[in-house]
């Protein structure tokens, strides 16, 4: 079957760490097509004269498959020439078996993407593509951070302190308060000065808590832990900074998200560097969800459905809507009785990510028509005047409208 040629002049390119193999299939004014073939190098001279070849070419379209993280240096040489490449899931362009070479990759390619035959994956601005290393980078600390604390824990556990017993938070600041009196070498009746009134466990209970056999060793390791916990948490301060700071101009958009129950500044930021505010870039939420790889998977043959688990997709995105999805799971809210009547039958983990799944598709609508998250369970009228019904009813008191009780 021969391929109808939609676009006449079309660039495929095969990135690799240390080389790039480029594939151009042209169309001349007189209706011949001439195949040119090129390799470049990967370092900056090279993709600089890979751009300067392309741009030569005039090409309709320029693709290439999104192999780990290489495709991102040629893209942006090409961005800054005035060529947006079409970067394409490697999955939906799996050559034919045998006679596999950089070569013909790279001539496949063009000829998928002379058809039409290639969807382009969705690549955010150059803007947002920066602060998506600040955002990443941030959730492998926090990721850290919690090793960290739990390595912690675990050492004062070895120790014999059971802190963690009677404190619902061991880093707490009355906790960690205790934790440091601990490693400083303090009896228990010290620290137990550093325990707050408002903790729950009583003071007797604290106090048999905090009896231990801590050596040396425990405490050296404990304050390394300590230091190592206080550095990263002033790491993550710095990141956060940094990514609301580039995030200034996308302010209404970041207010529309906290009004969705489990959202809060930080996941709102990260989220939006990830996905953007353009919601015309993936079209229909059903193709957000599948981008992210949150929705349910199609897998039926003769009638019957098979396992339709979800697929690879943006971790870091999925990561945050779960995050999310447990935090909305227990407001007061249409998500919490979503989630309640879904894990009856599917079980928690299936019940986060379905409801996942329906935060994801509310953000979609959220932005793209720019209006506030409204909960269906939630009578915003009685909320308000409950709300503001003390103070109304004290400024009509101070002007003499109703009698202030005896």
């Amino acid at each position: 079957m021969e391929l109808v040629a939609l676009h006449k002049r079309v660039i495929g390119l095969d990135v690799h760490q240390a080389q790039i193999t480029a594939c151009a299939i042209l169309e001349e004014a007189d209706g011949t097509t001439r195949i040119e073939q090129r390799q470049f190098g990967a370092f900056k001279r090279d993709r600089r004269a890979l751009a300067d070849w392309a741009a030569s070419l005039a090409p309709d379209q320029v693709v290439m498959e999104s192999t780990g993280i290489y495709w991102k240096s040629p893209y942006a040489a090409l961005e800054a020439v005035g060529i947006r490449g079409q970067v394409v899931n490697a999955r939906h362009v799996k050559n034919v078996p045998g006679r596999k070479t950089d070569v013909g990759d790279a001539q496949w390619l063009a000829t998928l993407s002379r058809a039409g035959l290639l969807r382009g994956s969705f690549v955010p601005p150059a803007r947002l593509r920066e602060l998506r290393l600040i955002s990443r980078q941030r959730q492998k600390l926090v990721g850290l951070l919690a090793s960290e604390k739990n390595r912690l824990h675990k050492v004062l556990t070895d120790g014999g302190i059971r802190l963690g017993v009677v404190v619902s938070d061991l880093h707490g600041q009355s906790a960690r308060a205790m934790v440091k009196a601990i490693i400083e070498g303090h009896s228990p009746n010290e620290v137990l000065k550093f325990a707050s009134r408002r903790l729950k466990a009583s003071r007797e209970e604290i106090f048999d808590a905090l009896q231990g056999e801590l050596t040396d060793s425990h405490r050296f390791v404990l304050d390394e832990l300590m230091h190592h916990v206080e550095e990263i948490e002033a790491r993550i301060a710095r990141f956060d900074a940094r990514l609301l700071d580039g995030l200034q101009d996308e302010r209404n958009a970041l207010a529309l998200l906290q009004t969705l129950p489990g959202v809060d500044l930080i996941g709102a930021a990260m989220l939006l560097v990830e996905i953007g505010t353009d919601m015309e870039a993936f079209g229909c939420a059903d193709r957000l969800t599948s981008w992210v790889g949150i929705c349910p998977g199609n897998n039926e043959s003769a009638g019957k459905r098979k396992s339709g688990r979800v697929r690879k997709g943006n971790l870091y995105v999925r990561r945050l809507l779960c995050e999310f999805a447990h935090a909305a799971s227990r407001t007061k809210s249409a998500l919490q009785s979503k989630f309640q009547s879904l894990i009856v039958r599917r079980g928690h983990k299936r019940a986060i990510v379905a409801l996942a799944h329906k935060i994801l598709r509310t953000i979609y609508f959220m932005l793209k028509r720019g209006e506030h998250y409204r909960d269906s369970a939630t009578d915003y009228e009685a909320l308000s005047v409950q709300r503001n019904a003390p103070r109304w009813i004290k400024a009509l008191t101070r002007f003499g409208f109703i009698r202030a009780a005896a």
